[in-house]
Order: C-alpha cells, then structure tokens, then sequence
C-alpha cells in the first residue's frame, strides 16, 4: 500500500508541476489591438479576384470548413466568419455528402457575400478519413497565402482572425494550432469534454511542443489549425495522413518531423465550440479517437486506463475506506492531500480555459466515464473494426 500511495503521489506531483509550467507558457490570445503586417515578404502584385481586397497588404487567408451534416452549427460559423475585422480573406465550405441541409444552410447564411464559398465534395476514395478528404480538397481550391483549417462547430468573435494572423507572424510559427474555449451544457459533456485540453496541460510541458525536436511531443487541435501555405505543403498535407482518425496530432508531428516551427495557444477569449449536445454523443465523439491516441493499442489504452483510475479514484477508495486499517498512520491525511492535489490540477486547467471551476470536484466520475468510453471504443472494434461517425465506419 505504500508503494501504491508514493506511485500516485509522485504522478500527481509531476502533472502539476507540469500544469503550474504550462500555465506561464501556452499563450493566451487577446484581440489584436496593432495594425497587421505582411508575414515579411511582398504580396503578389497581381490580384486574386477570389478576395473582395485584392490589393491589400495584408496575406491572404483561407479558411476552410469542412462539413457532413453541420445543419445546427454551419449557419453559426459563417455569419461570425463574415463579420471578421480582418480584410482580406475567404471562406470556403465543403459540404461532404451531408444528408441533412448543409449546403443550403451555408448558402443562405452567407446572402451573396463574395467571401464564400460552398461546394459539394467528391466521392470519399479508399482509405481516406472523410475530414482528411474534405480537408485535402479544399486546401486544393483555396488561394490563401494562409490556410485555416476549422470546424463547423467554432464560433469566431469579430477580431479573432485577425489575432490569429498577428500571432503567426509574432511567434513565425509555420503552423499555429489555437483550443477554442469549450461551451458544456450537458453532465456528459461538462465531465468529458474539458478533459481534452486537460490532457496536453497536464501531462504535455509545451516547451518540449514549441522548441524539442521530437515529433511524439507535438500537439494539436483539428478546431483551428493556422498554416502557412509552404509549410502545409511541405509537411505532406492532409495527403500525408490520410488515413489517420488523429489528424491534427499527426499533422503537427509532421510538421516537426520536417524541421518546421509548431506553436499552441489558447484560444478562449476569440473562439468558442460546443462540439456535442449530450452524453450519447459525447461518447461516441470521444471514442471515435481515443484507441487511436495509443495507436489503436488495446493494451496501451487498458493500462492508461488502470493509470487513471488509480491517480484519481484510487484516493478517494482510500479515504472511504482506509478506517478499516486500524494500523495506518497516512489516512486519512494522506488520501486527502492526493485528492486536493487532483482536484488542483484539474481546477488549475478549468481555470485556464475559461470552464468550470466546482466540475474539478468531479473529476472521479470524469474518469469513470472515460473508461466507459474506452470500453465502448474497444467494443466498436470489435464488432465493426472500427468508430462509428456520422454514417461511416471508420478503418484505421
């Protein structure tokens, strides 16, 4: 039993070093107050006619949403995209074979704007995740000098674009990968959902993401990913991942992989996302990914499993019923002050992110519920060899 409480007390020590560190690091976005200047190299002269601003000085930007059935959120992420301060962008949306009113959605939102423009996807070829497919098509059509790749859920306040593009060009980043902060209605979502970005601030040190060399250090978050256009190509594109359910994470290991400068920041204060709507498909969100997060091991995840369980429930056991060990001095101080301790770093992440502080009292049933995820993913590949997402069986 000792050893068991050093273990768990020596792993949260480290999580929260690491969230105290990360905290000083991971810049946190405010609106650009400056105005913007060229990312250090002439625009072309020659205008492109897709930009309403041909002649600006300012790099062209692309954003690119790609979309299967986003009729509840396309609407949303358009208008706020064509109310952006930034002058001299497009917007471009594919609508992959949605089955509900995407397509018309998005152009109904856009009500003639020049800025935008919706397509219709070609057919998901063989071994191709249909985000990488949508992704690589429209990084194909755009004519930015910079591509943001974005989801139909995010929703952008009017300067974020702009604070995007000073931030590329303040850290010469050759991608930019910003977490929008979270909106959480639901329980599912609430104790699912922050745990995402409590991963890379717990367990990530962001040094290591900005400035080492090794590729399994990178991070990134498919909702806004702001590449230079040189380097997307360079780094193999959505082409080079094709396949790949974890497309941002491998996409920005591929961009250290080829020397090229990676760079997190938080978003929270420009962007907002609500990517489920409840528990079910909060599941299901969370599933689709995460055998994929260890590599589609059932191993690695079960002892990830076990890991977590023991650092963050296992305290709470102890607390409950360590009056049973008449002849232990530690309790109940002991499990106590690990309990505090998690609930520290899960609250330290919450408080960064803009979430909600009293939900990292929670954090035992949080890891409950993603062990049920992960039994849930495993069944998944059991039964069809893959996630189920949006009418596809995913193959990995």
């Amino acid at each position: 039993m000792l050893m068991l409480a050093l273990f768990v007390s020596a792993a949260l020590l480290v999580m929260f070093v690491i969230t105290l560190i990360n905290m000083t690091i991971f810049p946190r976005l405010r609106p650009a107050v400056r105005p913007l200047s060229n990312l250090g190299q002439t625009v072309e002269t020659t205008a492109r006619s897709a930009f309403p601003t041909p002649h600006s000085p300012l790099p062209t930007v692309s954003v690119l949403i790609p979309a299967r059935n986003e009729a509840i959120h396309i609407q949303h992420a358009i208008s706020g995209l064509l109310a952006q301060t930034y002058a001299n962008y497009e917007i471009m949306v594919l609508d992959d074979h949605s089955n509900d009113n995407t397509h018309a959605l998005a152009l109904a939102a856009a009500t003639g704007n020049p800025r935008l423009n919706v397509f219709m996807g070609a057919a998901l070829p063989a071994n191709w995740m249909g985000k990488n497919w949508a992704c690589h098509q429209l990084a194909q059509c755009a004519q930015g000098e910079i591509l943001i790749f974005t989801d139909a859920d995010v929703r952008w306040q009017p300067e974020a674009l702009s604070t995007l593009v000073t931030e590329l060009q303040r850290t010469q980043a050759d991608l930019l990968t910003v977490w929008p902060r979270q909106i959480t209605q639901s329980w599912g979502e609430r104790l699912i959902v922050p745990l995402g970005v409590f991963a890379v601030l717990a367990y990530l040190p962001i040094h290591l993401a900005h400035d080492g060399p090794w590729p399994i250090a990178a991070a990134a978050n498919g909702q806004c990913m702001v590449f230079r256009r040189q380097a997307y190509q360079q780094c193999g594109g959505h082409a080079g991942v094709h396949s790949t359910v974890l497309e941002d994470v491998r996409l920005a290991q591929s961009i250290k992989a080829v020397g090229l400068r990676l760079r997190l920041a938080n978003g929270a204060n420009l962007l907002q996302a609500r990517m489920y709507e409840d528990w079910q498909t909060t599941r299901n969100g969370y599933a689709k990914n995460i055998l994929a997060g260890y590599g589609n091991s059932r191993l690695l995840l079960a002892l990830s499993t076990i890991f977590h369980l023991t650092i963050f429930v296992g305290p709470w056991l102890w607390l409950i019923f360590g009056w049973l060990d008449q002849n232990s001095p530690e309790w109940p101080f002991w499990p106590l002050a690990l309990i505090l301790l998690g609930i520290s770093i899960r609250g330290l992440t919450a408080l960064s992110t803009r979430q909600r502080l009293l939900d990292a009292l929670l954090m035992p049933i949080s890891v409950l519920l993603m062990t049920r995820i992960a039994v849930h993913a495993v069944w998944w590949q059991w039964r069809y060899g893959g996630p189920q997402w949006k009418g596809r069986i995913i193959h990995e």
